[in-house]
């Protein structure tokens, strides 16, 4: 076994020059990029968030690492070897984003038929239903048919089937996603509770309250393309620093066109809220005092990962999708 093989089997998740092009139109005659040569690795224990919107090529990037789809590039590991494999397959939960559950079936039903699915019987089988149903908050609830179920009760459930057999990987497709504010916080009391355990969890969200709460990592997807990867203090410390300032008796027309780079402009009633480079604050101080204004406010701006986020969508040039091939 080389070195780098050696050390993709000790990581969950491997992921090198990872590309994928549909083909679409009606006579299939277009290509699409969803995703161009994504790297990323991800260690046991960790909680590693795939952030970006919608389109942005985490679904298609979980797939493959599914082995639901196949990549046109690249390749994906999962503990050092192929998706394919039964027995890696056997290692892995997955709770896709809209799970489609038999809804004539009870919960438990539901959860006991995926346990035998991994070859789980008898009184072994009983033992881990019970238990992660528990786990999941769906005890009582278990016992009745899915149809009856709200959103919440369905994401709890298709989540109680990825844990039942005790997947060492945990990969979740937008598992907030839909939910109500409770709904939200338990699915996320969850996941915290499985990274307890030192299950590695790999999940995809554009939601990114739940990146802040959750991820030991995050990788930025925008278009296809990692544009961003880090722990959410490296990538917010990691931005250059910037001023506010509050200006008054001067209209944001007038501002905007003094030429300097504004990371934000917005009017507040009668004053304006300004963002600029650091480097640029001393002059735009300048120049508003030169054309009679007044400045009630110099602070350090304060960057969360919503606008790390957002600064990589405008980077990106607005496309936050893969793009077609010409």
């Amino acid at each position: 076994m080389t070195t780098a093989a050696a050390a993709d089997s000790n990581l969950p998740v491997s992921v090198r020059g990872l590309s994928k092009t549909y083909r679409v139109g009606f006579f299939l005659n277009k290509q699409v990029r969803a995703l161009q040569g994504l790297d990323l690795e991800i260690a046991p224990g960790q909680v590693y968030g795939l952030l970006g919107p919608n389109g942005a090529g985490k679904s298609t990037t979980i797939k493959i690492l599914m082995g639901l789809v196949r990549a046109t590039q690249g390749q994906a590991l999962l503990f050092g070897e192929s998706p394919d494999r039964p027995h890696v397959r056997r290692q892995v939960g997955f709770l896709p984003e809209n799970p489609s559950l038999y809804e004539y079936l009870t919960g438990r039903e539901f959860v006991t038929l995926a346990g035998r699915i991994f070859g789980l019987s008898g009184h072994e089988l009983d033992q881990r239903v019970e238990r992660v149903l528990g786990e999941v908050g769906m005890g009582r609830a278990s016992d009745l048919q899915i149809r009856r179920y709200s959103k919440g009760m369905v994401q709890r459930t298709a989540l109680a089937q990825a844990l039942i057999s005790g997947p060492r990987l945990l990969i979740l497709d937008e598992p907030t996603s839909g939910l109500d504010p409770l709904g939200r916080r338990q699915m996320r009391d969850l996941i915290l509770s499985e990274r307890e355990k030192g299950t590695t969890i790999l999940f995809c969200t554009h939601i990114i309250s739940d990146v802040e709460s959750l991820c030991d990592r995050v990788v930025v997807l925008v278009g296809g393309r990692r544009v961003q990867e880090g722990s959410v203090q490296e990538l917010v410390s990691a931005k250059a620093p910037s001023v506010e300032m509050v200006v008054h008796g001067l209209p944001l027309e007038q501002l905007q066109s003094l030429g300097f780079a504004y990371e934000q402009a917005q009017q507040l009633d009668s004053r304006v809220l300004l963002r600029v480079p650091d480097s640029d604050s001393h002059g735009l101080l300048q120049a508003v005092i030169s054309k009679g204004g007044r400045v009630s406010r110099v602070q350090p701006a304060r960057f969360s990962l919503e606008d790390l986020f957002l600064d990589a969508m405008k980077q990106a040039g607005g496309q936050t999708v893969g793009g077609e091939i010409q």
